[in-house]
């Protein structure tokens, strides 16, 4: 079974952000074609794929819908084949970085010196303990052979 090809719409020729997205989309099932990927899988995708291609609404609506079934079709791969796009448990991490690391410390900073003003400085300390957790699981997936070649932005 494979994954069908996106329509070719000459009708949003003018939008940008629309196109770009399109581009994007359209690059992300190429790369999908190149991976083995079980049927239930890729029958999912292509219920996502075809909701596209047969969706006549504003362009605005048709940039949700891609990005969307985009992030639908992401997660899916993540959770049942623990497929991955490039810097995603970067991206991922940063924020959790940010709150699980960021705010406590950021916090017992400004308590342990009196001045609550310094707790803002606990968040960039959190966001690079985050992106170094992420960095390091992206590299033990690509390492694995789980990581697609395309950052999705």
């Amino acid at each position: 079974m494979e994954l069908i090809k996106l329509k070719k719409r000459t009708e949003f020729d003018q939008n940008k952000k629309l196109n770009s997205e399109y581009a994007q989309f359209s690059e992300f099932i190429n790369h999908l074609n190149k991976k083995e990927l079980p049927n239930e899988i890729i029958s999912s995708i292509n219920r996502g794929i075809e909701a596209i291609n047969t969706f006549t609404d504003s362009e605005k609506e048709l940039r949700k819908l891609i990005s969307k079934t985009q992030s639908r079709i992401i997660n899916l791969l993540e959770k049942e084949l623990k497929l991955v796009t490039k810097n995603h448990y970067r991206n991922t991490w940063l924020a959790v970085g940010m709150a699980v690391f960021g705010v406590p410390l950021g916090v017992a900073l400004g308590t342990s010196l009196g001045n609550m003003g310094l707790m803002g400085i606990g968040l960039p300390i959190g966001m690079l303990i985050g992106m170094a957790i992420g960095s390091s699981m992206d590299k033990k997936a690509c390492d694995e052979g789980r990581q697609l070649d395309l950052e999705i932005i």
